[in-house]
């Protein structure tokens, strides 16, 4: 049995990212439903919203879910961590600040508590803190990142080494081969986020899946690196606009209002490419289909079934 399904009660070693305000109850249930392990992003949305989409998903899942609170963004912490605690939702991702003092009150509760963190320091301090489960990010990965800017395939490996809760990656993989490589290199899952943009049941415009479809590896850029608040986009015009505003001297202030989530809707939920920003990994470029969400992580176990095997293989024959 793997680490991390025996310890959150799903199928497939798959978590959906938070995806903030675009968050919805039918992609976080459908990727339960498929086996993995469904997630909310709490984002700047109040307290009542948040709610709603937890109440909405439980009537169309009885799977695991969970509910990612950004803890440096989001202004309602407490009062989503006790919506949380309300509605009992089994596991909790806590990211974007220091997870220290909720933890042990979401574990009192028998709420799973995963940490999202981007260094090995920050995954020491999370397991001492008494987290379940780490999330090492790359900055390979959509949306806001680390500074660090260190990729998954360094990254793993090395908190791996440092702490003994299991360890999940995200940032760069979208496909079983991922998978593989990653079980492969001591990781006992995946978060994908950029990935689940692309399924049928996403309720993003059809617009921002094309995008990503139609995405090459050269699709994606970062902004922020002048202020120290990296986020890494899809190259439509407003993310170039962004980009060529920094460069002329955009205050923090500035930034964080062009990238706020009233932008992030303009482009993902609405499709308006010239007044608001689509978050997308740098993975983007390998996903060409739009399967289910049952498809899609059917078809990466299988594959990832593949590669280990063939892996295998080839080491069998260096010996």
């Amino acid at each position: 049995m793997n680490r991390l399904t025996d310890l959150l009660g799903i199928r497939y070693p798959i978590i959906q990212g938070g995806m903030g305000n675009i968050s919805n109850a039918h992609l976080t249930a459908a990727v339960s439903e498929a086996g993995g392990l469904g997630t909310i992003g709490a984002g700047t949305m109040a307290p009542d919203e948040v709610e709603s989409i937890i109440l909405e998903t439980k009537k169309q899942t009885t799977k695991p879910f969970a509910v990612n609170v950004a803890l440096g963004v989001s202004p309602h912490v407490k009062e989503i961590l006790a919506m949380v605690l309300k509605h009992r939702v089994p596991a909790v991702s806590l990211s974007a600040g220091n997870p220290a003092p909720y933890i042990s009150k979401l574990q009192e509760e028998g709420i799973k508590v995963l940490t999202v963190t981007a260094s090995v320091k920050h995954a020491m301090k999370a397991e001492a803190a008494g987290a379940n489960v780490i999330v090492a990010e790359g900055y390979e990965a959509a949306g806001i990142n680390s500074p660090f800017e260190t990729t998954t395939l360094a990254l793993i490996p090395q908190i791996t080494r440092a702490v003994e809760i299991p360890v999940v990656a995200a940032g760069g993989i979208a496909d079983g081969r991922g998978l593989a490589a990653m079980l492969t290199i001591g990781a006992s899952g995946i978060q994908m986020g950029t990935r689940f943009i692309a399924v049928k049941e996403a309720p993003f415009h059809e617009v921002y899946k094309k995008l990503i479809i139609e995405a090459t590896d050269t699709s994606t850029l970062v902004v922020g690196r002048s202020i120290g608040m990296v986020r890494r986009l899809l190259a439509i015009s407003y993310a170039k606009k962004l980009l060529n505003e920094e460069k002329s001297g955009l205050s923090t202030q500035e930034f964080m209002e062009m990238t706020s989530e009233y932008y992030h809707k303009k482009g993902a939920v609405c499709g308006n490419i010239e007044e608001g920003f689509l978050n997308a990994g740098q993975i983007a470029g390998l996903i060409k289909d739009i399967p289910s969400a049952q498809e899609l992580l059917d078809r990466m176990v299988e594959e990832a079934r593949i590669a280990l095997v063939n892996s295998q293989k080839q080491i069998e024959q260096l010996s």
